[in-house]
C-alpha cells in the first residue's frame, strides 16, 4: 500500500496554496449545504412543487407576443415544447419513471437579431426557471483550450442561487451552434466541432455533472481544505435529465445543401418569391440528412427533435418593435431622458425613418440599437445641462441628428435669452418700487448679464440681487448729494459693480458728479 501523506507536509502545502489564492484575491468558502451531494431535501417531488407549472401553450405565446414581434411559428413551437417538457416534469412520480419521454430540445434557425434569445429568456422568466445563454464557439472538447460545456450546467446552479432542484429544471441556450459543425482543427487534438458536439450530447441527454470543475484550481483547493477538515471529499453534482436545451444558428450554408438535394429529386421545384423568402422556405424544408451534411453528428442532431425557422425582420417589423414591444429600445431612451426631467415625444414619420435605416443594417432588431445610439448620443450629453424639458423626435432629427440638436439648442437659447431680458426689465421695475430709484441697463450690460446667466446656468433675479446688493444704499447716498432721475448701468457696472459704485459715491462727495450717471 502507498504511504500515507505526511500530515505536516500536507498542512504546509495547503497553507501555501491558501496563501497563494488569497494573494490572487480569491475567497475560499465552504460550498453551501444546498449544493452538496446526497442532499435528500432536493428531490424531484420538491422540484415539481417548486415549479408549479400550470400554463397552456396559448398562454405562453400570448405572453411572448408582448416582447417579440412576429415569429408566430417560433412562438407556437416554443410554447408547445415548453409545455410538454414541464408538464412531463410535473407528472414524473419519482426517479426511474421518466425514461420513455423524449426531451423536447429545440433547434432554432434564423438570422441574427430576430428575437431568438429574447424569446427563450422571456419564457424562462414567465416559468420561473434559471436561464443560461452562451455562444457555442467558446467551448472546446476538453476544456483546456476553450470553455467546458459542463460549465453551462454549473452556471445554472449559480443563476438558481444554489437551488439544485430549480437548476435541474432550467434552460440552456447555445447560439451560433452552426459554427461548430465538423472539426475545425484537423492537426492534433480536436478542440471544437465534432468534439464539442460529443460533449454537448452527453449533457443534453441525462448525466451527472460535478459542481466542481476539475480544471478549476479554486475547486481543487476547496476539495483539499474539505478533506483536511472532514477527512473526506464530497462530490456535489447536478442531474441534467430535466434541463431543456435550445440551440440556434444562422446556418448560412444550409439552404445550398437543401437546394442541391431538392434538385437531385425526381421532381424539381421553382421559387417565385424573393431571395430572402427563398432562403427561409428552404430552411423549413431541412431534414436530418441536411444537418449531417452540414457537419453535425447524427446523434447530436437527433437530440434536437423540435426545429423551427425564425423569419428575418423588415422595416415594418422594426417599426412595430419600436411602437408595440414592451422591450422597445425607444422605451429605454425615454427613461434615460426622464432621469433628467426631460420628456421625449415622437413623430410617427421619425419612427419609420429609424426602422428603415435599421433594416438596411441587416442585423435585425440590433440595428435599432445601432441607429438610436447614433441619433441620441449627443442629445444625451447636451440636453441634461440645458433647460430643455421636452423635445420631439422628428424625421430631420433621425436623418441629421447633429444639425437637429444644434437647432434645438439655438432655439432653446433664444427662448432663454428672451426670458432673461424680460427678467432684467422686471428687476429694474422692482428696484424702483422697492427703493424709489430708477435704474436702466445699457444694451451691452444686458448682453453681459445674459452671458453670465447662460454660462453659469444661474437664476437671473438671484444673480442681479447678488451683483447689485449694495446699490440701493450707495445710490441713495448719491441721490442725497445730487438728485438724479435715472442711473444708467453699463457693462462695466455688471463686471465690476462694487468698483463702479464706489467711484460714483466718491465723485458725488467731491462735487465732481457728472450731470447724469
Amino acid at each position: 500500500m502507498p504511504d500515507q501523506p505526511d500530515p505536516k507536509v500536507q498542512k504546509e502545502f495547503l497553507d501555501a496554496l491558501k496563501k497563494m489564492m488569497e494573494q490572487a484575491e480569491i475567497r475560499i468558502e465552504p460550498q453551501p449545504d444546498k449544493a452538496r451531494a446526497g442532499d435528500e431535501d432536493k428531490t424531484e417531488s420538491q422540484s415539481r412543487e417548486r415549479l408549479r407549472f400550470h400554463l397552456k401553450p396559448k398562454e405562453i405565446k400570448k405572453y411572448l407576443d408582448r416582447f417579440v414581434i412576429r415569429q408566430d411559428e417560433a412562438k407556437k413551437v416554443l410554447a408547445t415544447a415548453i409545455c410538454d417538457h414541464y408538464n412531463h416534469i410535473s407528472n414524473c412520480k419519482g426517479p426511474g419513471q421518466c425514461r420513455d419521454y423524449t426531451k423536447q430540445n429545440i433547434l432554432m434557425l434564423g438570422p441574427t437579431g430576430v428575437g431568438k434569445t429574447y424569446l427563450i429568456r422571456s419564457a424562462s422568466e414567465l416559468i420561473g426557471v434559471p436561464f443560461v445563454k452562451a455562444d457555442a464557439t467558446k467551448f472546446s472538447e476538453t476544456g483546456y483550450v476553450g470553455g467546458d460545456v459542463e460549465d453551462l450546467v454549473r452556471d445554472l446552479v449559480h443563476r438558481a442561487e444554489g437551488d439544485l432542484a430549480l437548476a435541474e429544471c432550467g434552460m440552456i441556450y447555445l447560439d451560433e451552434i452552426d459554427k461548430i459543425a465538423g472539426a475545425s482543427n484537423l492537426q492534433g487534438r480536436d478542440v471544437s466541432g465534432a468534439g464539442v458536439q460529443r460533449g454537448l450530447l452527453k449533457i443534453m441527454e441525462e448525466t451527472e455533472v460535478s459542481l466542481r470543475n476539475p480544471q478549476d484550481i479554486q475547486s481543487q483547493l476547496q476539495a483539499m481544505l474539505e478533506y483536511q477538515q472532514k477527512g473526506k471529499i464530497s462530490r456535489p453534482s447536478i442531474n441534467t435529465r430535466h434541463i431543456l436545451f435550445m440551440v440556434s444558428g444562422a446556418f448560412d450554408r444550409l439552404p445550398g445543401i437543401i437546394e442541391r438535394r431538392q434538385k437531385a429529386a425526381p421532381i424539381g421545384f421553382k421559387f417565385s418569391s424573393t431571395p430572402e423568402f427563398q432562403k427561409q422556405d428552404l430552411l423549413r424544408r431541412a431534414r436530418t440528412e441536411d444537418f449531417i451534411e452540414y457537419g453535425f453528428e447524427p446523434e447530436f442532431i437527433g437530440r434536437l427533435p423540435v426545429r423551427v425557422v425564425c423569419d428575418s425582420l423588415n422595416a415594418e417589423d422594426l417599426y412595430l418593435i419600436l411602437t408595440s414591444s414592451e422591450g422597445s429600445i425607444l422605451k429605454q431612451y425615454r427613461e434615460a431622458f426622464q432621469a433628467y426631467g426631460i420628456e421625449m415625444q415622437t413623430e410617427d414619420a421619425a419612427l419609420w425613418a429609424i426602422a428603415e435605416r435599421a433594416a438596411s443594417e441587416g442585423t435585425g432588431a440590433r440595428g435599432l440599437a445601432t441607429i438610436c445610439e447614433k441619433i441620441f448620443r449627443d442629445f444625451k450629453y447636451e440636453l441634461p445641462s440645458s433647460r430643455s424639458k421636452v423635445f420631439t423626435l422628428t424625421p430631420k432629427m433621425a436623418d441629421f441628428p447633429k444639425e437637429a440638436l444644434d437647432h434645438l439648442l439655438r432655439e432653446e437659447r433664444k427662448e432663454r435669452a428672451q426670458k432673461v431680458r424680460e427678467e432684467i426689465r422686471s428687476f429694474e421695475e422692482n428696484f424702483f418700487e422697492k427703493h424709489g430709484i430708477r435704474i436702466e441697463f445699457q444694451a451691452l450690460a444686458v448682453e453681459s448679464i445674459l452671458a453670465k446667466v447662460l454660462e453659469e446656468g444661474a437664476d437671473t433675479s438671484a444673480l442681479l440681487e447678488k451683483l447689485f446688493l449694495n446699490y440701493p444704499y450707495g445710490l441713495g447716498l448719491i441721490q442725497k448729494r445730487k438728485p438724479c432721475g435715472k442711473f444708467i448701468l453699463t457693462r462695466e457696472a455688471v463686471s465690476r459693480p462694487s468698483t463702479v459704485l464706489e467711484g460714483w459715491i466718491k465723485e458725488a462727495y467731491e462735487n465732481k458728479m457728472p450731470d447724469s450717471f
